[in-house]
């Protein structure tokens, strides 16, 4: 079995849901996890810190490492101090995972500044500044894992869903975070990756344990690439139901970008729609596959 024994493991919204989830399983493998969640309600408003006390405490009665830590990560300053913070409470940090996010749903005619810049502060700003700030610390060691949240809603156009723009927007620009970090990373021992998972909790309308899509059955998934084991960083895990899917835009061979994109070639408007069904051939990806298969 896996090993986390001294590892340290700061999660964000693992108050509820799949965070708790995360944080459960890597604290069963012997990892020392610090939750953070600031209690919001479903759609990200409100404030309820013993939601995270609450859960922190759970896990310890389960004779699991688990302590709550208070943290805002709306701003950059708040995600500089959390993670000051978790260094300062266990002198170290292993691995961070962002899972703090929420869904809602507002037509693009309804959609106003002040809604779309909240949702980008949490999704898509948060992990930046986090993985900002837990970034000298992990220098410094040699080592480090950073597991940000996608999400397919975002990635697949089948999937997407009325009323997600702003949603899918910030998922949509966790997948560049990820492509740059992962190569600024890799020098220095600091692996990031992205996770897009599905299960169904709170954000679903769901209490208690579902029948299906469970939480607890894409952790193993979030604890690989938390883990000293993944060594290759730029992926997004896609997991539900048991089931994990490593995938990532790759280029075709033979191309010489950005001067030749070993593609179809025309100089008029009325080649390219005259080509079109020829230029929009779509990628097909390889079958599901196990998180050890992903990576070999």
């Amino acid at each position: 079995m896996m090993d986390f024994k001294d590892s340290v493991v700061l999660i964000t919204g693992a108050g509820r849901g799949l965070g708790l989830s995360y944080a459960r399983y890597l604290g069963q493998l012997g990892a020392t996890i610090l939750l953070q969640d600031i209690g919001a309600d479903s759609d990200g408003n409100g404030k309820d810190p013993e939601v995270v006390e609450r859960a922190a405490r759970t896990l310890r009665q389960e004779g699991l490492k688990a302590h709550a830590i208070v943290g805002d990560i709306s701003s950059r300053e708040g995600c500089q101090q959390l993670c000051s913070d978790a260094v300062l409470k266990r002198g170290r940090l292993d691995a961070l995972i962002h899972n703090a996010g929420w869904v809602t749903h507002e037509r693009l005619e309804d959609l106003d500044e002040p809604a779309f810049d909240t949702m980008m502060s949490i999704a898509t700003k948060a992990p930046l500044w986090l993985a900002q700030a837990a970034w000298p610390t992990m220098k410094a060691a040699g080592h480090g894992r950073i597991v940000m949240t996608t999400s397919c809603r975002a990635l697949y156009p089948q999937y997407v869903q009325r009323g997600l723009s702003a949603y899918a927007a910030a998922k949509m620009a966790v997948v560049g975070l990820v492509n740059v970090l992962a190569a600024e990373g890799k020098q220095d021992g600091i692996i990031v990756n992205a996770v897009s998972p599905v299960a169904k909790t709170r954000m679903w309308g769901i209490e208690g344990e579902p029948d299906e899509l469970r939480a607890c059955e894409v952790a193993p998934g979030v604890a690989y690439l938390a883990s000293s084991a993944c060594h290759e960083g730029g992926w997004i895990l896609r997991a539900t139901n048991g089931q994990f899917h490593a995938t990532r835009a790759m280029e075709a061979e033979g191309v010489d970008y950005p001067r030749d994109l070993a593609a179809i070639r025309a100089s008029t408007v009325d080649e390219v729609a005259t080509k079109w069904p020829l230029i929009a051939v779509p990628n097909v990806e390889p079958r599901a596959c196990t998180v050890r298969e992903a990576w070999t």
